[in-house]
């Protein structure tokens, strides 16, 4: 067993600092140190993308990532896109709204890569959509409610004109 280190991470706006091993994955540490368990472990090599977070506003699979190497980082788990505590975003309103969460467990990450494709491109194409989430695997195939839920999104943003972070 390695000695602990310290990782000062930037996770959700703020500043967190956990004492890990070199070897825990930043998965691990979110889920394990910081609490922060909307990022779920699936297959854990990278393929399923339950554990999509948003690294400097771009989805990336945290079980394929060492904490360490997230220093430096602006790391967003779907914790940090609430406007306030017990409120929900456009997008996660809209996959509430549409039943795209079915069983729940692909949820976070579909809600971290449609909030990433937004800030992107507002107006996304149905190919889009599905290019975009196609590296997320929604067990109860509930990719139909998915793709409804992200054009939702993308009609009252447009609409609101309140844009996502990281927008252009």
């Amino acid at each position: 067993m390695s000695a602990p280190v310290t990782v000062e991470l930037n996770v959700n706006g703020a500043t967190r600092t956990a004492d890990v091993e070199p070897r825990t994955t930043l998965l691990d540490c979110l889920r394990d140190e910081m609490k922060l368990t909307g990022a779920h472990a699936g297959c854990e090599h990278g393929v399923c993308g339950a554990c999509t977070i948003l690294l400097d506003g771009e989805p990336a699979r945290a079980c394929l990532m060492f904490a360490v190497q997230a220093d430096g980082y602006r790391i967003t788990t779907v914790e940090g896109l609430a406007p306030a505590p017990g409120e929900l975003g456009i997008v996660q309103d809209a996959f509430c709204e549409t039943h795209g969460m079915q069983c729940g467990y692909c949820t976070p990450a579909m809600v971290l890569t449609a909030h990433a494709l937004l800030a992107r491109n507002a107006s996304p194409t149905r190919e889009e959509i599905v290019e975009a989430i196609s590296g997320n695997i929604c067990r109860c195939t509930g990719y139909g409610q998915i793709i409804e839920a992200i054009e939702v999104a993308a009609r009252r943003l447009a609409v609101s004109n309140a844009g996502v972070e990281g927008a252009p």
